[in-house]
């Protein structure tokens, strides 16, 4: 009888470097899977489940799915590479300093001056008390408005 791969051995140890590499460079990016990574824990428990039928099905039948040493080593590795992932999750990140400092929702911002796109400088206090003109109306024509001022910051754009 020929051996065969054990696919499902396979495809869960995939699946595990797919959850853990695909949380920093794709799903980092949204705010509903950055804060609790629940669809990477989901492909990680599939997984470990592929995994384990991998390789409990490499020690029940030698004769079909060759490699009882490569699935254990295999399943060590998922095992390993997922324990790795939630401990950074769920303990490494947890532990970043708090910032005390920092202004709160609805704190009045600090004057600062900072370049525009341009390399202009730019001044906070300016820009809240130049005049706002809407599309069409000129400056000077003294609607009464202030400019809305934005503020967004890029977490790692410094």
């Amino acid at each position: 009888m020929k051996r065969s791969w054990n696919p499902g051995l396979w495809a869960g140890f995939v699946l595990v470097l797919l959850g853990v590499l695909t949380y920093p460079f794709f799903f980092a990016r949204f705010a509903i899977t950055r804060d609790f990574p629940w669809a990477n824990l989901l492909m990680i428990a599939l997984a470990v489940v592929l995994v384990t039928r991998g390789v409990l099905g490499a020690y029940r039948r030698p004769d079909q799915y060759r490699g009882k040493v490569s699935a254990t080593i295999l399943a060590v590795l998922a095992v390993l590479v997922s324990g790795l992932f939630c401990y950074g999750i769920f303990s490494v990140t947890r532990r970043l300093p708090a910032s005390h400092g920092a202004p709160r929702i609805g704190d009045m911002a600090p004057d600062f001056t900072l370049p525009d796109s341009k390399g202009t400088p730019v001044t906070l206090s300016v820009v809240i008390r130049s005049p706002f003109a809407p599309s069409g109306v000129s400056a000077a024509s003294g609607s009464g408005q202030t400019a809305a001022t934005v503020l967004i910051f890029y977490r790692g754009y410094w």
